[in-house]
């Protein structure tokens, strides 16, 4: 009982740290932009970390208690505000370090099984500002296959959806971890055509990435994609997506050069993205952007084949 009772004061009191999630996105808009140097100091009370005023940055006994806390504790509403205050202090490159050495990655990764899908988000939020360190990707990458599934099957345009494709963009920055994501190519560009803006922005940034990669050209190519993907190159499209499907386009293109394959469709099934890109549908559609009003979609047909 004394050992119980000792432990749930010590979890009462290391909640009241997660407070300081607000107050480190205070830090990094205020003291950043400004170039002030940064304080590190312990903490002097938990009404330091939870009210206004509080505006240092976490140190490492702060972090090793949270993380703590987060295996400890089984208050959803402790592991939620738990899991923003450590994804905030991944907003600084030395927590990303220092979290990773205190064991925290495999502590937050644990957290995007929970069947709350509000911890699952803030979990993902975690990992994606953890992953920005190359050396945190290689312990990361063990959760990509789950993050790949959930963003496949869990609700469209959720906050969980949209929290996993900004790691798995964040993931596959380099060539080092893209390979992961093959088996999942045709399944990505479902959600691009059924989901909403932002969900297309989010999937063309992923796939913006793989297209940068000539090994992950046939896994693109020959992705099977509905025809309404052709829609996107529609002249009325918003221009943040429209710009993204032009540069994807563009960077497949590109590898066909580097690789000396541009005439390669007999390899690919009809019904793949290369018989849309390269057939007269989109070749019509890339004639008629040519005289797009905006001048950079224009700049951007022009780099295209010409049709």
């Amino acid at each position: 009982m004394g050992g119980a009772r000792h432990v749930g004061w010590v979890a009462a009191g290391l909640v009241l740290a997660a407070g300081a999630c607000y107050c480190v996105y205070r830090l990094t808009r205020g003291r950043r932009r400004g170039g002030r140097r940064l304080r590190l100091r312990p903490s002097r009370s938990a009404e330091d970390l939870t009210n206004g005023s509080y505006d240092d940055v976490l140190n490492a006994e702060q972090l090793q208690k949270l993380l703590y806390l987060l295996e400890s504790t089984e208050d959803p509403a402790i592991i939620e505000r738990a899991l923003v205050t450590v994804g905030n202090s991944a907003a600084f490159s030395a927590n990303q370090v220092v979290i990773r050495e205190l064991g925290g990655i495999p502590v937050v990764g644990s957290k995007i099984n929970s069947p709350n899908q509000s911890i699952k988000e803030k979990a993902l939020n975690a990992l994606n500002n953890l992953s920005v360190n190359v050396e945190n990707q290689i312990k990361i990458k063990v959760y990509v296959n789950q993050v790949c599934e959930d963003v496949l099957s869990g609700p469209l345009n959720s906050a969980v959806q949209l929290a996993g494709l900004r790691l798995l963009t964040n993931m596959t920055v380099t060539n080092d971890h893209q390979h992961m994501l093959r088996s999942y190519i045709t399944d990505l560009f479902h959600v691009l055509l059924t989901g909403n803006g932002s969900t297309k922005v989010q999937v063309l940034k992923l796939l913006l990435n793989l297209s940068e990669n000539p090994a992950m050209t046939d896994g693109l190519l020959g992705a099977q994609v509905d025809s309404s993907f052709l829609s996107l190159y529609d002249g009325h499209v918003a221009k943040e997506i429209l710009l993204r499907v032009l540069t994807l386009f563009q960077n497949i293109n590109n590898c066909l050069k580097k690789e000396g394959c541009l005439v390669i469709g007999p390899t690919f099934t009809k019904g793949s993205l290369f018989y849309l890109l390269y057939g007269e549908e989109c070749a019509q559609k890339m004639r008629a952007l040519v005289y797009h009003q905006d001048a950079d979609v224009k700049e951007k047909v022009t780099m295209l084949p010409k049709f």
